[in-house]
């Protein structure tokens, strides 16, 4: 199915880790975030791809190149961001008469979840939070909203968890904490109905207001996520790399050195260094032209970036640490981000 993933965004709650990078191309287990996205849509059952870029847009075209899995990627331009619904409208010429799927590129799909929404179009992604107002909410026929309030909560299965009757974006007073998961199966006449979509309050052009529409004239199935991340803020980033490194394959193509120990799933890249008295506990991944100790401790779900220096007797923990960064001998760095690049 064509699929659109919007990748257009600056990523401003990030703060200065999108400052040279877009968020889509921040690091994740040593690939772009957008490329774990592009994977579950391949698994789901995307046939094409649609790639609507903005800020930072060379350098999402460099990181995912004409195509994902043999799958082609085209790319929309969306030269001033101004929502959701704008950005699919920048694809609007490109799309055929047919259903299609829309996804957030910094977001993280479980593959056999998102698969349900291409199977029930129209559909939506749901998912559980604990702070449903920072999200669009999501309203469930015959009082199936399946949140706190109520007691319960929708299992997260890939299974349908009922007919979507309203969404509401980031209410003050949620009346549910079953929530827009961000992955949208639309049908071919939505294209027309996004045409006539109205500025929000925001001032934004919103594809919530879209599928709110859309409510009002068909049966549209909220789709219940066994696991989802919206990667928006720098913590969320640290969640993804642990989902992500947690499903990598020990692989050893570097220099280790014998007296250093490597236990699990972890994956040392071609042209990087790991020596003497250095441990690494997976799930870790360390990227080519690091460069580890010598006495060095790396644990947790762990990711070193191209040319990272970890020093003597430093220890690693739970982090991320970007290209080029340089952490000095006796360190501690622990559930952290490091460096721009």
């Amino acid at each position: 199915m064509q699929t659109v993933v919007l990748a257009a965004g600056e990523g401003s709650r990030m703060g200065v880790l999108t400052d040279e990078t877009p968020k889509p191309c921040l690091p994740v287990a040593g690939r772009p975030l957008v490329s774990h996205t592009l994977d579950a849509a391949v698994a789901a059952g995307a046939s094409r791809f649609l790639v609507v870029v903005g800020y930072g847009a060379e350098q999402v075209r460099d990181a995912l190149g004409d195509s994902h899995d043999e799958i082609p990627i085209e790319y929309c331009r969306q030269p001033t961001q101004r929502g959701t619904a704008d950005a699919v409208l920048r694809a609007r010429s490109r799309l055929t008469d047919a259903p299609f799927v829309v996804l957030n590129g910094d977001a993280l799909y479980d593959a056999a979840s998102l698969a349900s929404v291409y199977d029930h179009v129209p559909a939506v992604g749901a998912a559980v939070v604990d702070e449903p107002e920072q999200y669009g909410v999501l309203s469930l026929a015959d009082g199936e909203d399946g949140g706190v309030s109520e007691g319960r909560a929708i299992s997260g299965d890939g299974g349908v968890a009922g007919r979507v009757v309203g969404v509401t974006e980031k209410p003050d007073t949620p009346t549910s904490n079953l929530v827009n998961a961000g992955a949208y199966g639309f049908p071919a006449h939505a294209l027309d109905a996004l045409e006539e979509v109205s500025e929000s309050e925001r001032g934004e052009f919103e594809l919530t207001d879209l599928l709110a529409e859309l409510c009002g004239t068909d049966h549209v199935e909220a789709v219940a996520f066994d696991r989802w991340i919206d990667v928006g803020r720098p913590w969320e980033l640290l969640a993804a790399n642990e989902w992500k490194l947690g499903e990598v394959d020990r692989r050893i193509d570097g220099d280790v050195a014998r007296g250093a120990t490597i236990e699990g799933a972890v994956v040392v890249e071609a042209g990087a260094t790991v020596r003497d008295g250095v441990t690494i506990e997976g799930p870790a991944v360390v990227q080519s032209g690091a460069t580890v100790g010598p006495n060095a401790y790396v644990r947790g779900a762990t990711l070193l970036g191209p040319d990272v220096h970890v020093g003597h007797a430093v220890e690693i923990k739970n982090s991320v640490l970007r290209r080029g960064t340089n952490v000095a001998h006796l360190s501690y760095v622990g559930d952290s981000i490091l460096g721009r690049g």
